[in-house]
């Protein structure tokens, strides 16, 4: 059949469709490495083990990534999911993608993954390299074509001793590795967790108990760890942390009642001990102090004050587990007979 004009304007302009199809789709894999403030009516789902389980729940990490965004943004509403399952590996989300992940049409998801593929390996039941390396490809094409940005995370730690003393390092560097070559070749997004993690307890000189810092057990998330990835999450996401208390500062206040038995000597030692944790744990801003001079009579017995500040709760909450202030508890803690601690933000 000879060809009209007709099919050659058809066959040009679905040509030119296609090249447009290539270019934005070429734009949109080049856009998933880029950081940018969530869209307007977004919805951000984080995909992983029991890490991301826990950190749904209050004060956990996806928890407070969804205040950071709707303080932020408060007109754009952002619907911020949690999909963590204990014990997941990178097979399992595989599996779970469908009904967890793709049903509720993310436009971004966030892979927390990689703990147990290697953790589980000590009772022979981690993931291969190889297989991590092809199921986390796998899992980026499949979330694409639903039309969604992937950001991907490196594995933290299990254990929080000296990078390189714990005894899966290196077989968790290695599958660091595979995360950031398959965030590299697909061009995602990528949280460099690991590396963020091994920084950060470096540099606090963390003790060698290989827990406590950022985690209640070497790889759980504690207070401290929540705010410190939720930190680098938002930062992944564009949003800047601690934005909705810009220009303030966070108080913490801290009341003592003692003990009868307690002599003014052992509350003189514990008054010390306090004013001394400011020259140790380089978080706190400020501190002063002071005794109830009231003329209500309504402390309570909680005669004395200590008022210290932080420039954000990520240092509120690295100061809490640091070992001065742990110190400081365990002098303090068998003359207390009453304690009361408040926290707000202040103009300073």
């Amino acid at each position: 059949m000879p060809f009209t004009i007709l099919d050659l304007f058809v066959g040009a302009v679905g040509a030119a469709a296609l090249a447009l199809a290539m270019s934005t789709a070429g734009s949109a894999l080049g856009d998933d490495a880029a950081v940018r403030a969530p869209a307007k009516s977004e919805r951000i789902v984080f995909f992983g083990d029991s890490i991301t389980q826990q950190g749904a729940a209050a004060n956990g990490y996806v928890a407070l990534v969804k205040d950071a965004i709707a303080a932020a943004l408060p007109e754009a509403g952002v619907e911020v999911i949690g999909a963590g399952v204990s014990g997941n590996k990178v097979p399992d989300l595989e599996r779970r993608l469908d009904n967890a992940v793709l049903a509720k049409k993310p436009t971004t998801v966030v892979i927390y993954i990689g703990i147990n593929d290697v953790w589980h390996s000590q009772r022979g039941q981690g993931t291969p390299k190889d297989a991590f390396d092809k199921g986390l490809r796998s899992l980026v094409e499949r979330i694409r074509a639903s039309g969604s940005r992937v950001i991907l995370c490196t594995p933290s730690v299990i254990g929080e001793k000296v990078a390189g003393t714990n005894p899966l390092d290196a077989m968790l560097d290695d599958y660091a590795g595979v995360t950031r070559a398959v965030a590299a070749d697909m061009k995602t997004g990528l949280i460099d967790l690991r590396k963020a993690f091994v920084t950060h307890l470096a540099a606090e000189k963390k003790d060698e108990t290989g827990q406590g810092l950022l985690t209640t057990d070497g790889v759980h998330l504690n207070a401290a760890g929540n705010r410190f990835v939720a930190d680098r999450m938002l930062e992944a996401l564009g949003v800047p942390a601690g934005a909705a208390n810009a220009g303030k500062v966070l108080r913490h206040v801290v009341l003592f009642k003692f003990k009868e038995t307690s002599t003014p000597a052992d509350v003189e030692q514990i008054v010390a001990a306090f004013r001394g944790l400011p020259g140790k744990i380089p978080q706190i801003k400020a501190f002063e102090w002071g005794t109830d001079v009231s003329p209500e009579g309504k402390n309570q017995g909680l005669t004395h004050c200590f008022l210290v500040t932080f420039a954000s709760e990520a240092d509120r909450d690295a100061y809490l587990p640091h070992p001065a202030h742990k110190e400081f508890v365990s002098i303090v803690g068998p003359h207390v007979d009453k304690v009361c601690v408040v926290d707000y933000w202040s103009a300073p």
